[in-house]
């Protein structure tokens, strides 16, 4: 298996190269989806090839999801011997919703001096409008903030923005 297959983020790349040292946003995400916590402890134990295995893992359907869950489960267990920590699995979390840009995402744009379009919202997949929820929640860096919208085509890279004037 190789990093290649995995779908990650440019802004990502910083840990992603230094053998998935964190817990990437498309294992977030599933995490999210299974209802299964991974604590960073627990992510550290477990080799590169599994961590590559719950990243290309599939988690869409009902089965894949309860597959995902119970491999995820099993690991935590054999690497660590901690039964695995549940948590509550939203019926609409705010990344799905396209009606309207989630007030948490709204708020740290605005403390970071951006703003995006609700039209922008809607353009975003599901796993980079769950990538900027997560990114603007307490306890991650804002350059990482800056760095997805960038990728995201969502604001000017500064760089291009002092080229202009």
């Amino acid at each position: 298996m190789t990093a290649l297959a995995i779908e990650y983020f440019k802004f990502e790349e910083d840990f992603v190269e230094d053998n998935v040292r964190c817990i990437p946003m498309i294992v977030r995400f599933k995490l999210d989806a299974c209802g299964v916590k991974l604590k960073l402890a627990e992510w550290s134990k477990f080799s590169p090839e599994e961590r590559e295995a719950l990243a290309v893992a599939p988690c869409h359907s009902e089965e894949q999801t309860d597959r995902y869950r119970s491999y995820l489960q099993h690991l935590i267990w054999w690497r660590t011997g901690n039964k695995a920590t549940p948590i509550a699995i939203g019926e609409n979390p705010p990344w799905s919703v396209l009606s309207s840009i989630p007030e948490l995402l709204l708020q740290k744009l605005y403390e970071c001096g951006y703003a995006i379009s609700l039209a922008q919202w809607q353009g975003l997949s599901t796993l980079q409008r769950f990538a900027l929820l997560k990114l603007s929640s307490s306890g991650h860096e804002h350059k990482n903030l800056a760095k997805a919208l960038q990728e995201f085509n969502l604001v000017k890279d500064p760089a291009a923005v002092d080229a202009d004037n």
